[in-house]
């Protein structure tokens, strides 16, 4: 199933991804530092929900609060509730 994600507080706007038993693929960002966002979806590529939250929740961008990972993260999790 394809998800999307608005994201707050980060270059990217958006997050879509497609999840299938709590496993991720495909992830795209809008926006956001095109070179890194890709590296960040070749590398959560086939993994678990929890394993995306327990490595890249609470990552920070300078003093956002929240960066592209993070939010990533929020996402992936928000995916995986609205399916349970």
């Amino acid at each position: 199933m394809r998800f999307n994600y608005k994201t707050s507080g980060v270059c990217a706007m958006l997050i879509s991804f497609d999840i299938n038993d709590d496993i991720i693929s495909n992830v795209e960002f809008l926006g956001g530092c095109n070179g890194n966002l890709k590296a960040i979806s070749k590398l959560v590529e086939g993994k678990s929900v929890d394993y995306i939250e327990s490595v890249l929740k609470g990552n920070l961008c300078g003093n956002k609060g929240t960066s592209c990972a993070d939010q990533l993260a929020l996402a992936v999790r928000a995916a995986s509730n609205s399916m349970h």
